[in-house]
């Protein structure tokens, strides 16, 4: 009776070491973060202006996405930027809708794929870049940036990049807000995350000049990168 209590009272002190070992790794590799707030708080992030205007390669790697995609493309077609600095390719990835005759209608260039065993949004947008690079060579993209299908952006989303490119960037990324922010509070968490790694993450890294944190989508990458 005793020797198993003591077992337990043993597995319990070792499983709460454990967990306090995690929380403070944890909490050590996200103290710096701290100053960061305190750079927003104190510091404006720089404000850039452009040169000149480049040209651009969108990619949005789709599946199954019509009543989404044509959003997207008209709020790209729609942008505050030279429409003609800017190509918009969509892989259809294994689609069994509509999403490649929605997307050609609005305005892409639509690649569709049929792989059933390199399956994802990474094997696509891959497959999409070599398209790219095989066909449209002549193009002389500068840059490709990657949406997701159900994203939507602001007028000014091109020329306000087109300045972060054009100041010598390689790589830049953008704020993400949530469509349906107010649904639920799933939805309303992923906008807060968003908010605190738009504002107090990266707007802190672009006022020190480091480096952003690139995840997802609505980011570019420079092609001499790529």
């Amino acid at each position: 009776m005793f020797d198993t209590v003591a077992s337990q009272v043993s597995a319990l002190s070792f499983v709460d070491i454990f967990n306090f070992c995690v929380f403070l790794t944890f909490t050590l590799c996200y103290t710096y973060q701290l100053y960061y707030v305190l750079v927003v708080l104190t510091r404006r992030a720089p404000k850039r202006t452009a040169a000149r205007n480049h040209r651009y390669a969108v990619m949005v790697a789709a599946r199954n996405e019509e009543a989404v995609i044509a959003d997207l493309i008209h709020s790209i077609k729609v942008q505050n930027y030279p429409a003609e600095l800017i190509d918009v390719f969509v892989i259809a990835d294994n689609c069994t809708d509509r999403t490649a005759e929605v997307a050609r209608e609005a305005g892409a260039i639509v690649f569709p794929r049929h792989n059933d065993k390199q399956v994802g949004k990474g094997y696509a947008l891959d497959w999409g870049l070599k398209a790219i690079w095989e066909q449209y060579a002549d193009k002389d993209y500068e840059a490709y940036f990657v949406f997701d299908a159900d994203n939507v952006l602001d007028v000014n989303y091109f020329r306000e990049m087109n300045a972060t490119f054009d100041s010598g960037a390689k790589a830049s990324t953008s704020y993400r807000n949530s469509k349906n922010f107010g649904s639920n509070w799933i939805s309303a968490g992923y906008g807060v995350w968003f908010l605190r790694e738009a504002k107090f993450l990266n707007q802190a890294r672009l006022t020190l000049n480091t480096s952003c944190a690139v995840s997802g989508t609505g980011f570019f990458i420079a092609a001499d990168i790529l």
